[in-house]
């Protein structure tokens, strides 16, 4: 297949394309804006071959988008651009907005003007895959899972503009005969992940010797997939999942937020021991504006009807994690060279 990627240089979806490049024959065209979060740098080493081409380009630009389905000719696009930070989504909803519901909007309307020139063996191929999250559907109490069926309560304006950018992809199926699939994903984790997420934080803290930061009392639960298990499982439901249908992908690993630092932290003591440990930085701090408790998925579906499960256990996707940001130096100090801070984001609750 000729795939169009978009948000290529990001954390999943360059996860996606070195998927894609290394274990499969087709070919992808990466759409990426290049925000602060992106990376070209997650290619390295795969980003001049034959197979792979990259246009420097904005999903809301629709004259680009209509530009780059006609030249690259897709079988099939998968959609991971977005804006992916709550605390970034709470200090400024504007640019989760234009990204995640306009920018979807934009890639719909670019693929259904495409699709509808198509010939009958292409429209029978073509299928537009939308990467969401599990924060659609709000918080869980301690004992219930998220299913393909649960309803929709997105708290924060990052979940709530991913939860808009469904039901548009939703309504372009039912109302335009798009051909789309949806995915709802766990809390990902793995190389490459921009410094600004929890893991990261904490590696990164522990090893420059600073404060850890604790929301709150460390409590809230996460179930943490292993992103390339997760790319996996997208080029799966690609290749093998029903057309207008969503598949929750999950990892199966519930840890609350403190439980996550301990690991890292027991970890960094036997990578790069410190004097009294690393759990001696842990600091609670004040608790992002509607953090949800838990989310839990309920994966039975992809592994039911397409065969699909993690193959990384957490134990050992964090122990990989762990060492690659210690032996990967040059990444992330190329990132503080662009101008990032870890200062923290998502507090300022003052009406605009």
């Amino acid at each position: 297949m000729k795939i169009l990627i978009t948000g290529g240089c990001g954390f999943i979806g360059s996860a996606v394309i070195r998927e894609v490049l290394r274990n499969t024959e087709h070919s992808v065209l990466n759409i990426d804006k290049l925000t602060y979060a992106a990376s070209p740098e997650n290619l390295r080493g795969l980003d001049d071959g034959a197979r792979y081409a990259f246009s420097k380009s904005d999903i809301t630009d629709k004259a680009a988008m209509m530009r780059l389905f006609s030249e690259f000719k897709p079988d099939a696009v998968m959609h991971l651009a977005a804006e992916s930070h709550v605390d970034r989504s709470i200090d400024g909803p504007g640019d989760f907005i234009s990204a995640n519901i306009v920018g979807t909007y934009t890639m719909l309307e670019a693929a259904r003007a495409y699709y509808a020139k198509l010939p009958a063996d292409g429209q029978a191929r073509f299928r537009f895959l939308h990467i969401s999250t599990d924060e659609v559907y709000g918080s869980l109490g301690p004992a219930d899972f998220f299913t393909e069926t649960s309803r929709y309560k997105p708290n924060s304006p990052y979940s709530a503009s991913k939860a808009s950018s469904d039901m548009l992809v939703r309504a372009w199926h039912k109302t335009y005969g798009l051909p789309v699939l949806v995915t709802n994903c766990s809390n990902n984790y793995g190389c490459f992940q921009f410094p600004e997420k929890l893991i990261p934080v904490v590696i990164l803290s522990a090893l420059e010797d600073r404060r850890i930061p604790i929301y709150g009392t460390g409590e809230n639960i996460r179930d943490w997939l292993f992103v390339e298990d997760h790319a996996r499982a997208l080029l799966t439901v690609l290749e093998k999942g029903a057309v207008g249908e969503t598949y929750l992908v999950g990892g199966n690993s519930e840890r609350t937020n403190l439980q996550i630092a301990d690991i890292i932290c027991g970890l960094m003591d036997e990578f790069v021991p410190r004097p009294g440990g690393h759990k001696a930085l842990l600091s609670f701090v004040a608790d992002r504006p509607g953090h949800d408790k838990r989310y839990a998925i309920d994966a039975s579906r992809i592994a039911r009807e397409l065969d699909w499960r993690p193959q990384v256990s957490f134990e050992d996707g964090m122990r990989l994690t762990v060492k690659w940001y210690l032996e990967n130096r040059w990444w992330w100090e190329l990132i503080r060279s662009r101008g990032f801070t870890a200062e923290r984001v998502g507090l300022k609750l003052e009406a605009p």
